[in-house]
Order: structure tokens, then sequence, then C-alpha cells
């Protein structure tokens, strides 16, 4: 696209949500929301479920707070925005086709603010190049609609667990390449490797193995925490994810292809040993 100058309108609309207040730069009132916190229960998680069709958004509020979840429901991106500045979220339920903004901008968005916030896609587009957007804008999970509620339920219920399970504390070291968990995060030879959250566990999981062939549905179970589909490519597309960005700071790949098994973690002064 051409372009012609002009100031990038979504950009300044996430800006200004993400600050708290609207285009005129006055305070969003955020008294309904606080209203609502009130009366929240502690021991239940809070979901944002961001879906701009209410069938849908009403079928899934429903089954998930029968199940004992708290689930606010926005239509729109940038109510989005403003509700997760205003109130605790535990996890987003994200559509991508939004009035507003694309669900793809408004996941950048989250990411960028709170790195660690679990966030997973609901939508409709299901075609490689649509789940890998998603993924790449820091998408935990990716569920195409129609559904069963079941995997919905357990999907989340693996992204919560991700959460409140204790993880690996102690810093892994393989040559200038140096991964603090505690810290979540990641350098080589000091320059930090930009992971988002799910591509930061992958890493660690693998590192914290080094020398194991862990097979496709192994490190989806361990990493992911739910069934792993045959039918889909996750694994690889994330450990891709990985490579690349290890590359962009010139640390050769220590993450090896196991061919008929998954994949293995080497070291990176093996993998420099092998391109040189």
């Amino acid at each position: 696209m051409r372009d012609t100058g002009a100031p990038n309108v979504i950009s300044i609309e996430l800006e200004r949500t993400l600050s708290g207040h609207d285009r005129e730069g006055r305070p969003y009132n955020g008294s309904e929301i606080l209203q609502k916190e009130t009366r929240r229960m502690e021991d239940s998680p809070a979901l944002l479920l961001v879906e701009d069709e209410p069938d849908v958004a009403s079928f899934v509020q429903q089954g998930l707070e029968e199940e004992g979840y708290d689930v606010d429901w926005v239509q729109e991106g940038r109510r989005a925005l403003e509700h997760v500045q205003q109130a605790p979220v535990d996890l987003v339920l994200l559509d991508i086709r939004l009035p507003d903004f694309s669900g793809i901008e408004v996941c950048e968005r989250l990411r960028l603010h709170q790195p660690n916030l679990p966030i997973m896609m609901l939508t409709a587009l299901d075609a490689v190049e649509d789940r890998v957007k998603g993924l790449r804008a820091g998408a935990d999970d990716y569920l195409p609609k129609p559904f069963a509620f079941d995997e919905l339920l357990a999907r989340i219920e693996a992204l919560l667990r991700r959460v409140d399970t204790p993880a690996q504390t102690e810093t892994l070291r393989d040559d200038a390449l140096v991964v603090d968990p505690a810290a979540q995060v990641c350098t080589y030879k000091g320059e930090k490797v930009s992971l988002t959250p799910t591509e930061f566990d992958l890493l660690v999981y693998l590192m914290a193995r080094r020398g194991q062939a862990l097979s496709r549905d192994t490190i989806h179970r361990d990493v992911w925490g739910h069934d792993f589909d045959r039918g889909t490519n996750l694994i690889d597309v994330y450990v891709n994810y990985v490579r690349e960005k290890l590359d962009e700071v010139g640390c050769p790949s220590p993450i090896e292809t196991v061919r008929g098994v998954g994949y293995r973690y080497t070291s990176c002064t093996e993998s420099a040993e092998e391109h040189d």
C-alpha cells in the first residue's frame, strides 16, 4: 500500500485506549467495570470474551459461567483494551473479525503491554495463513469455529494451568545463550531475544531437556497442556518462530529436527560447527 503520509488512525485510537482516554482526550468512566469487580469472587478465574456475534457470545459466556468462570463480554476491540486496562483479567478469548479494530492488532497491543496474559483466538478464519497471523501476533492458542464446547473448556484449563504451574526457575545457559525463566528474559551475547510467552516456554522446555528426542505429542502436552491435534502443524510453526528469532540475533539454532519423532535441543556450539 502506498504511504500517503497520513497518520495510522487505528494505531492512534489503540494508543488512546491503552492510555485510558477517549478520542477527545477525556478519561474513560470505568465505574461499570469497577462496580462489577467489587462483586467478583476472588477464586473465580476472570475471562474476557471479545466477540461481535451475540449468539456465539451468549453460548460461550453462559457455558463458561456454568463451569464457574467469571466472564465479561465486549463486542469491540476498543472496549477490550479499555477493560484490560481497568480490571484484572486471567485470560482473553479473542475473535479476529471485530467491528472496529482487527483482533490481530488487539492481540499485538495486549501482548505489548501485558506479555504474560494468556490469549486464545476464537475465529471462523481457519486457513493456515490466518492461524499463523494469530500466533505471530502473540496468541497462545487458536481454536477455529465451529468448536466443541468441551474442547474450548479443556484449552482454557490448560492455559490457566500453565500460569499457575510452578515453572522452571534455574537460569539455563548454552554458550552465549542465556535464558532466565524467573525474569522471563532470553539473551544471546547480551542482546535480548524477543519471544512471546509461548515461544519462551517452548525454548525453556526444550533447553531443560537437552539431548532428548521429544515427540510432538509430548511437547504439545507438556507445553500447551491439552491433547495434540495431529491435523495441525502448531508445534512446527512455533519451533520455526523460535529458530527465526534466535537467528535474528546471530544465534545458530540449537533445535534439531528428529525425523519421524519431533525435536531435540542440542547446543549452539554444535549448530555453529555444522554450519562451518
